[in-house]
């Protein structure tokens, strides 16, 4: 029995289902999961010692890599200092300065520790706002586990087949209003439907939760028009896309500017961490300034803030992101080849460094179509992959990342891989 088979073993006596978070169970692919006892550039190292070139990235903060040095070094410089005060620190308001001049839509911004807890407080925040109780989200996309959001979720609920969960009151999933993605027919007629009622419209502007899927052109720009005519919050869950699809993440690529942002991920450097932030009209009404309470006791915690400085300000020196798309376009054209090759059926959407593999001839715009992919040819293909040693997300429903560690030998031997495991289906 490998290392890894008995820390699964061990861990499912212990912790429900033997992860901590519900896809890492390899439940929708098939098989064990693999330990990693320690990460560096775009390799994973094994509880068994095998090296796997690692297309998930933490799921998306490793932008730069496992173990970068300017952000390890960041961490023990700050480390030297302590791990917590419970006061403000000085990264808080370095890390707060660095979002509101990345993110066009930013004027102020409360840090927190997830991104569950930032979407979570900007619906809190718009419902505040607005004095409405309705939310519109989208099927397929996942903003964190919080009640509200917990209906047509993306990510390990779909995944799992159980978009909805257990525990959240009927009471509850009323306020929200779930619409198919890149409908604008769906969006215009529910607020019709709900006049002077929806507090809020949340959405991935480029989901990654229900694999990766792009607004069909015009698409974000209809949705920012129509929340302004009925005075309803956008919010744009950029915890994946920010600082990853651009410096300013899709609002900067789209030239959109929502009425509030939530970010995560990359601004942690690998370490737990969340922010919301956009108007200050609408964000001066968070406590201790206003009615719409919120707080946490790890908030800007002084590690994750250092770490996520440093990833912001390699961002900046290095501007990665037409290289990231120039690596991303080689990933997406090799399996494409591959797959016309063999007479498979595939979709490859692609932007920077998120992709998704869809075994399906249907383009995919939404959440139906994403369940038109194959899954288990896709478990096939992930295993093919691994076996090779390559990592993807364990799971057809969920995005792919790549990070400036991935070029050169990395990505020419990924592409190698990718084209044998389809050749081997």
């Amino acid at each position: 029995m490998s290392v890894s088979d008995q820390l699964f073993t061990r861990a499912k006596q212990l912790i429900p289902g033997g992860v901590n978070s519900p896809v890492r169970a390899f439940r929708s692919v098939g098989g064990t999961p693999f330990f990693v006892k320690a990460a560096r550039g775009a390799t994973l190292v094994t509880a068994d010692d095998r090296e796997l070139i690692d297309f998930v990235c933490t799921w998306g903060p490793a932008i730069h890599g496992h173990n970068h040095p300017r952000i390890k070094a960041a961490i023990a410089t700050a480390l030297e200092h302590g791990t917590s005060f419970g006061t403000p620190n000085p990264y808080e308001v370095e890390m707060a300065e660095l979002i509101v001049k990345f993110v066009p839509s930013i004027q102020k911004v409360r840090m927190c520790n997830s991104g569950t807890e930032a979407t979570m407080s900007a619906i809190r925040l718009a419902r505040g706002y607005t004095k409405r109780d309705k939310i519109i989200k989208f099927s397929g996309c996942y903003h964190g586990h919080s009640d509200s959001l917990l209906i047509k979720a993306g990510s390990g609920a779909l995944t799992h087949g159980h978009p909805d969960s257990a525990g959240v009151p009927a009471s509850f999933a009323a306020e929200t209003v779930v619409l198919p993605f890149n409908d604008r027919g769906a969006l215009a007629a529910a607020f019709a439907a709900n006049q002077g009622q929806i507090a809020c419209v949340i959405l991935e502007a480029y989901c990654g939760n229900v694999g990766f899927i792009m607004p069909d052109p015009g698409y974000l720009a209809f949705v920012r028009a129509l929340t302004a005519k009925h005075g309803t919050v956008l919010i744009f869950d950029e915890v994946m896309t920010g600082f990853r699809i651009a410096k300013g993440g899709v609002q900067e690529r789209e030239k959109i500017t929502p009425d509030l942002t939530c970010l995560g991920k990359i601004i942690g450097g690998g370490l737990p961490v969340g922010a919301f932030g956009g108007r200050a009209d609408i964000m001066d009404l968070v406590a201790p300034l206003g009615p719409v309470y919120q707080a946490g006791t790890l908030s800007g915690n002084p590690l994750a803030m250092a770490a996520g400085i440093a990833g912001l300000q390699l961002l900046e020196e290095l501007n990665p992101y037409p290289r990231l798309d120039e690596l991303g376009r080689q990933l997406r054209d090799a399996v494409l080849a591959a797959c016309r090759a063999k007479g498979i059926p595939v979709q490859v959407p692609q932007c920077g460094s998120m992709f998704s593999i869809f075994f399906t001839p249907t383009p995919v715009r939404d959440y139906a179509t994403a369940l038109n992919g194959d899954a288990k040819l896709f478990g096939r293909f992930f295993h093919a992959c691994l076996a090779r040693g390559v990592y993807l997300a364990p799971s057809a429903y969920e995005a792919g990342f790549i990070s400036t560690a991935h070029d050169g030998a990395a990505i020419a031997k990924a592409c190698d891989v990718l084209a044998e495991s389809i050749r081997s289906l």
